[in-house]
């Protein structure tokens, strides 16, 4: 069974584009119910990132609770240190790595290579020495990281048309 780890922009893009709450809520409930398969998850950092908007998506976020975005565990501590170790072997500048090492993104990879998740994330490779991103950490790591319309078709995800709601 593969198991997918969600970034951050994966839900704030959802939300303000492509699968906002009020017209496609099939896409969020499709996130729940595959969590309850435990085929779908995040992080609590990224968790706290999505709380902090104080908005319809931080409420959302706060609902799933430990569940759906996953606190670090024994396995995720040992991976934190090979992640460090491949970004400081790297040719980034030293703000990108300080950066990197602080944010989300960080715990995010190691949690993927503690677990064998395939990471999802709108986020793209880039040669730039200026910021880590999680591409090429994946890839420097060999995680498998994906788009979430990848996923979405690996998993055979159908959001079908239904009856309109009831307005009020």
């Amino acid at each position: 069974m593969t198991r997918y780890l969600l970034d951050t922009n994966i839900f704030i893009q959802a939300r303000n584009l492509h699968y906002g709450f009020d017209f496609c809520p099939a896409f969020w409930e499709w996130l729940i119910a595959q969590n309850g398969t435990g085929r779908v998850a995040s992080i609590d950092k990224v968790g706290d990132e999505l709380q902090a908007g104080g908005d319809d998506l931080s409420d959302w976020a706060n609902a799933r609770g430990a569940g759906f975005f996953l606190p670090p565990d024994d396995p995720v501590l040992p991976a934190l240190g090979q992640v460090s170790s491949w970004a400081t072997s790297q040719t980034y500048e030293a703000a990108a790595i300080a950066t990197f090492l602080q944010v989300a993104d960080y715990w995010l990879v190691a949690h993927a290579l503690a677990h064998g998740f395939v990471v999802v994330t709108h986020e793209v490779p880039s040669n730039s020495t200026r910021k880590i991103k999680i591409p090429n950490a994946c890839i420097g790591l060999g995680i498998t990281c994906i788009s979430p319309y990848e996923m979405l078709r690996r998993e055979r995800a159908r959001f079908v048309l239904g009856p309109a709601p009831r307005a009020a």
